[in-house]
């Protein structure tokens, strides 16, 4: 299994709206970095999911239900989705100055390209994460 972390501002999609929704599909992506992410998602893999911009914290886990395909949104053959669906929230959000002030966590990329929307974890990043949300 491998672990992500995706990024959506609330204010356009947030973390409540994922819940209500139960599911989605995970768009908008037009960065070639994120978009190979995407395309190495795998069904059964677990995402942080960051509120990016207002707040700027994690604040719960969902899981990849749907590997890559063409982005609806688009007409675009180089774009793709994933179907992500909500797992769990955490108990305490994680934000990025508590994750730039943890030293296992200062290669991440949420710390160093800080502008990129899909990015990968390894299992230890994504379980330190869990643990400081817990």
């Amino acid at each position: 299994m491998n672990h992500w972390l995706v990024k959506s501002e609330p204010v356009k999609y947030s973390w409540e709206q994922f819940n209500k929704d139960g599911q989605t599909f995970w768009d908008g992506v037009r960065n070639y970095q994120a978009r190979n992410n995407l395309k190495e998602m795998k069904k059964g893999d677990l995402v942080l999911f960051y509120h990016s911009n207002e707040g700027k914290h994690v604040v719960g886990v969902a899981k990849v239900v749907k590997e890559f395909y063409q982005d609806p949104t688009t007409s675009d053959p180089n774009w793709v989705v994933v179907d992500l669906a909500p797992v769990e929230s955490l108990k305490n959000p994680v934000s990025l100055d508590q994750i730039k002030a943890e030293e296992s966590l200062k290669d991440i990329a949420l710390v160093r390209q800080g502008r990129l929307s899909v990015m990968p974890l390894k299992a230890t990043e994504f379980d330190k994460i869990l643990e400081m949300g817990s």
